[in-house]
């Protein structure tokens, strides 16, 4: 069953958004974000406006990263504590993990999942804490292996960040599904890694090798999806016959959604197009993992609940239960 987290970070201003006198419209307090609509404040006309003046929204995690000089300010080792650490542990334990930047273009997205040089981000501290781990607790019965892959999604198209050759030349790769280890792209690249600079290495590649756009939000806007996937395997020993856990962590830094604008060129229209359609269809396919993880919450409440009445009375409903769903 999925696991779903949702976090929520606000940065500052850009230089775009400074020179044309914008204004902070969201606050944050603990998990709870404020979004404040700053156009009706002023109104002296006494027009009636239907539209809220305060919006609340509660999320897992709330970040204010607005100002450095603030005392209550998120900085990228408070964002990689709460997400990236629970992303290694997941993946130590055998799981999938996907953690992924969603977002408007210029909201801050790729400076959360890659960073800067001097303030880097989820995905170069999520390959550091992952080497890091091995070199903290050794075991020679235990070994492990790391491989790399690196694609972009662009106007609908999968390309292999890592492949080598010129951007527009890059072949489109085709999304197949296997019986039992489910979805893969066909013919992606895996690299096999030893250390943290291979990682990092690779890493600058495919961000080099990404497709970018000025638009009215953002100088050099990501215009693809790019999907970082670490494939990591561990071979062990239990009771003296080798064993193997794999596990993948998917870190996705999607392309920005944005109003489409006449004054665009066709190509800029034919990104912004397809860019919305696919974020869409994410945010039904999030919907839906939501609501299943709610229902298997409430699932678990209620059995908990049960157990601690009559056994007999609990057994009944189970067995009811179950002749239910194979008649269905």
């Amino acid at each position: 069953m999925a696991n779903v987290k949702v976090a929520v970070r606000v940065r500052p201003l850009n230089a775009r958004e400074r020179a044309d006198e914008g204004r902070l419209a969201v606050q944050v307090e603990d998990k709870l974000l404020r979004v404040k609509n700053v156009k009706l404040d002023g109104r002296s006309d006494g027009a009636v406006d239907s539209r809220e003046k305060l919006l609340e929204f509660c999320f897992d995690y709330c970040y204010w990263s607005v100002d450095p000089a603030e005392p209550h300010y998120a900085s990228q080792e408070e964002v990689f504590q709460d997400l990236g650490v629970s992303v290694l542990s997941g993946a130590s334990e055998g799981y999938n993990v996907c953690l992924f930047a969603y977002g408007q273009t210029g909201s801050g997205k790729t400076y959360t999942m890659m960073g800067t040089p001097d303030s880097i981000g989820l995905t170069p501290r999520i390959c550091q804490g992952l080497f890091r781990s091995e070199d903290t607790f050794p075991d020679e019965q235990n070994s492990s292996r790391v491989e790399i892959s690196f694609l972009e999604i662009y106007n609908e198209r999968v390309r292999d960040l890592l492949s080598g050759g010129e951007q527009k030349k890059r072949a489109s790769l085709r999304v197949r599904e296997h019986p039992e280890k489910g979805p893969y792209v066909q013919d992606l690249s895996q690299h096999v890694v030893s250390d943290c600079k291979q990682a990092m290495d690779l890493l600058e590649e495919g961000i080099a090798n990404r497709i970018t756009a000025a638009t009215h939000n953002h100088d050099a806007s990501s215009r693809s999806h790019a999907i970082f996937t670490i494939q990591y395997t561990q071979a062990n020993l239990e009771n003296n016959l080798p064993s193997e856990t794999v596990s993948k962590i998917n870190l996705v830094d999607l392309a920005g959604s944005e109003r489409a604008d006449y004054h665009y060129c066709r190509d800029r229209l034919t990104e912004g197009s397809n860019i919305n359609k696919s974020l869409v269809t994410l945010g039904i396919v999030i919907s839906a993992l939501a609501q299943n993880s709610q229902m298997s919450s409430s699932c678990q409440s209620i059995n908990s609940m049960a157990s601690e009445g009559d056994g007999s009375t609990v057994g009944s409903h189970s067995s009811s239960l179950s002749g239910g769903g194979g008649g269905g």
